[in-house]
């Protein structure tokens, strides 16, 4: 994978430093105002983190592994993610709810949880191109599924690590490539003609689809942020399992076939099975050994559910206006210049 194009002075600065053609920005340099909700939808901001965290995943073929430790550049990182909190606090309240039972304090914040129903409108209304619209947001996650998760698992013990393994061996299919989700995922890119090489997408993508997996990044990334990203992972799992049942339903409504659902199949069963490990084990057992961080595991939570609505918001808002929900695109046009499976472009 290849640095992205950069969307502003911000991503122009940390693509030009880690290309070595100028000097990493000082955060002095690079503040200015901002309102609720800006930061999750600015592509300069959002594309400078995605690009930051990515140095500690798989990286840049044409960047120096060592960029990873550069001080100038961390700290730079960290004042964006400083501001970012700021908003994200605003963005996702966590109501006063009864911290002494974790578990359903989680079912009591994602029951209540009222973004838009894309999951319906893929189900039963959206077009094989809208679909692979959502496929295409969806493949900068999916791509490296329960890896941003997989960062708690040193910091945590007893039943809290545990419970993480058991969720995290499913979604790496219990040590076979071919169940991996991320894997299976990539059979679903391939099965509606799109590239499921990874990371392919990303300037196709808004800010709001970075900030999805960014969120991740920020807390798997901070010892400090441990329970923010176990209950991140909690809301994830149990808001799962019937959205998925109603992205494969749309599939098979557009004739795709079991190559295109399998993902959202497995997902189904799976997540049903999670939600109760992710809010009793994991959330309970780490809340129970550390009853300070009650409140962090919420706000992880709730973060997790507002960006997410705030995603679903943008696509629905750009569908209903019959605009395409990607940079640069129309609506009914591929999801890219070339629909194709073959590694090429960005690979």
């Amino acid at each position: 994978m290849l640095l992205p194009d950069p969307r502003g002075p911000i991503s122009g600065a940390v693509v030009d430093a880690l290309l070595e053609r100028g000097p990493v920005p000082a955060w002095s340099d690079v503040v200015r105002p901002f309102r609720p909700t800006a930061l999750t939808h600015d592509d300069d901001i959002q594309l400078a983190l995605w690009t930051c965290y990515e140095l500690h995943y798989r990286g840049f073929d044409d960047v120096d592994d060592d960029w990873d430790s550069c001080p100038e550049l961390l700290a730079l990182r960290l004042h964006l993610e400083r501001h970012w909190l700021v908003e994200l606090r605003a963005l996702a309240p966590v109501p006063p709810l009864a911290v002494d039972d974790v578990p359903a304090a989680l079912r009591d914040l994602t029951t209540a949880d009222e973004g838009p129903s894309m999951a319906m409108f893929l189900q039963r209304k959206a077009t094989l191109a809208q679909f692979r619209e959502f496929a295409v947001h969806r493949s900068v996650y999916h791509l490296k599924e329960a890896d941003p998760h997989s960062w708690a698992l040193p910091r945590l013990g007893g039943v809290a690590k545990a419970a993480l393994v058991e969720i995290q061996a499913d979604e790496y299919g219990g040590g076979r490539v071919e169940r991996m989700h991320a894997e299976l995922f990539r059979q679903t890119l391939r099965a509606l003609g799109l590239n499921d090489t990874y990371g392919h997408y990303v300037d196709q993508v808004p800010a709001v689809t970075l900030a999805v997996s960014n969120l991740m990044s920020l807390f798997g990334l901070h010892r400090r942020w441990t329970p923010a990203l176990l209950g991140h992972l909690a809301a994830f799992e149990m808001t799962s399992s019937l959205p998925n049942r109603r992205y494969g339903n749309g599939l098979r409504r557009l004739g795709m076939g079991a190559d295109a659902t399998r993902f959202y199949d497995e997902h189904v069963e799976a997540d049903a099975v999670h939600e109760q490990i992710a809010a009793n084990d994991l959330c309970g057992g780490h809340v129970t050994d550390h009853p300070g961080s009650a409140p962090d595991v919420l706000l992880g939570a709730a973060c997790g559910l507002a960006v997410d609505r705030e995603f679903a918001r943008f696509l629905m808002d750009r569908w209903q206006q019959g605009m395409s929900s990607l940079r640069g695109q129309t609506i009914g046009e591929p999801p890219v210049a070339a629909i194709t499976s073959d590694a090429q472009g960005r690979s």
